[in-house]
């Protein structure tokens, strides 16, 4: 229930704020629309295949990965303000706290990932296996957004200044393209393609095109189940300490 009530608190924000959460949908459809047609065409995929439809779920890992700057920014903000010293004198368990903000954002989430796969769509990208495995690509994608929401509430709750958000925007961007998110590692230097091998952004990018049926650099279904839950076992208890101990 304190959870659900802190859910609504965040959802209440945003229909206050609509144009900051339009602006949040539609940068990763910018992003899209970019190298879907300015970079496309210069752009080949190993083994032959259209590039938008290697690009496409790349660009859907890609927005999962967002989540880690304004979960950052949402929980940076309310530590900054008050709000957070404000919660933790009210009976209500820290866990309670942190699971509303991981809930409205996962809700964020999915808005955006429609979003995205609808203008997918209008670019021509399509997924080939069936309903049952284009539900399972989705899991794969949500999973890593809710364990990099929890990477970012630990990050904001450590950090404790808005200010720090320009450190993790610096974070992200490499992580996201030192990956296979844009291209397939076999076309990078031996030892940076290694590298992207194992970044968890790649291993979800993988599985997914794996499922969708789009060309592309496949491989192993493992690695991304075992990254969200490797990033969740770690930080969502760190985040809950964390928590309890701010002063």
């Amino acid at each position: 229930m304190d959870s659900w009530t802190l859910t609504r608190r965040t959802l209440l924000q945003w229909r206050n704020q609509p144009a900051q959460l339009a602006l949040g949908l539609l940068f990763p459809v910018m992003i899209l629309l970019m190298f879907a047609y300015l970079f496309g065409g210069a752009m080949q995929v190993p083994g032959g295949g259209d590039y938008r439809e290697f690009l496409l779920p790349g660009m859907f890992v890609l927005t999962m990965a967002f989540g880690l700057e304004s979960t950052f920014q949402a929980v940076s903000t309310d530590a900054g303000r008050g709000v957070t010293d404000r919660f933790r004198t009210m009976p209500i368990s820290a866990a309670s706290v942190l699971t509303g903000r991981s809930v409205a954002d996962m809700l964020s989430a999915v808005v955006g990932l429609a979003v995205l796969i609808g203008f997918g769509a209008l670019v021509g990208w399509r997924w080939h296996n069936g309903p049952g495995d284009a539900l399972l690509a989705v899991f794969l994608l949500l999973s890593l957004r809710y364990a990099l929401l929890w990477f970012g509430i630990w990050l904001a709750l450590v950090a404790g200044k808005p200010e720090m958000l320009m450190a993790v925007q610096i974070l992200v961007w490499p992580l996201a393209f030192l990956s296979s998110v844009f291209t397939a590692p076999e076309t990078m230097p031996g030892w940076l393609g290694a590298v992207a091998e194992w970044n968890p952004l790649s291993a979800t990018a993988s599985a997914t095109r794996e499922l969708f049926g789009n060309p592309g650099h496949g491989g192993e279904f493992w690695p991304a189940i075992a990254w969200p839950l490797l990033l969740l076992v770690v930080f969502v208890p760190l985040a809950v300490r964390r928590y309890r101990r701010l002063t």
